[in-house]
């Protein structure tokens, strides 16, 4: 997954907008907006810019968490699971780190969601029982 980034527009009035933002496969996500009302009314002399910010992910540098994409709770959810698993299989990559990949979980957050996948039918059992 590639590193989040923090975004800050700030606008001729004074407000301003922060975002963390990540570019994947050519699509810009952002997430934990937030935004700053405009400067109060007066002379333009008076406004002074704000002090840069001592959070290090306003340097542009990768933020330390990254935010997890939303994903479908339920049967949607492991229904979902459960194809990037085998999706994963069929081209010979690592499923569990597929289905990391694609939750945004832990390795065993995901493990969990495997076994979810596997209890509700959408993967065969993990071992045979004779």
């Amino acid at each position: 997954m590639p590193p989040w980034f923090h975004v800050r527009l700030t606008f001729g009035d004074g407000a301003v907008v922060d975002a963390r933002a990540v570019v994947s496969e050519g699509r810009i996500t952002l997430g934990d907006l937030s935004a700053g009302p405009p400067a109060p009314p007066g002379p333009a002399e008076d406004r002074t810019d704000p002090a840069p910010s001592a959070d290090p992910a306003c340097t542009g540098a990768p933020a330390r968490h990254r935010a997890r994409p939303s994903w479908p709770r339920g049967r949607e959810g492991r229904r979902l699971v459960a194809e990037a698993y085998r999706a994963a299989q069929g081209e010979g990559r690592d499923p569990v780190l597929a289905v990391m990949s694609e939750t945004g979980r832990s390795r065993r957050r995901s493990l969990k969601l495997v076994a979810a996948a596997r209890d509700a039918g959408f993967l065969p059992p993990r071992h045979n029982r004779h």
